[in-house]
């Protein structure tokens, strides 16, 4: 797993499930996957030890990481809470 980029969140969030990473408005938000397919409007990443997904729109990237992006297609449906 490649650390992408850094972004501040621009409003709070909460996802509608176990699939999904919390955050508050300007909490630093980690993003590790972009997600591509059925999902484009998610990405992947950290807030502390949470990892999840979350709406790109409410992410302001300032700093990044890695050149090289790293996309999954991916059907958010299928991934299950436990």
């Amino acid at each position: 797993t490649v650390l992408m980029c850094r972004g501040k969140a621009t409003q709070d969030f909460k996802g509608p499930d176990c699939r999904f990473v919390n955050f508050k408005k300007g909490e630093a938000v980690y993003v590790y996957y972009k997600l591509i397919g059925k999902s484009t409007e998610l990405w992947a990443g950290s807030v502390g030890s949470d990892f999840g997904y979350f709406p790109k729109d409410l992410l302001e990237i300032n700093h990044n990481y890695s050149n090289e992006e790293l996309e999954l297609p991916t059907d958010v449906s299928l991934i299950c809470c436990f």
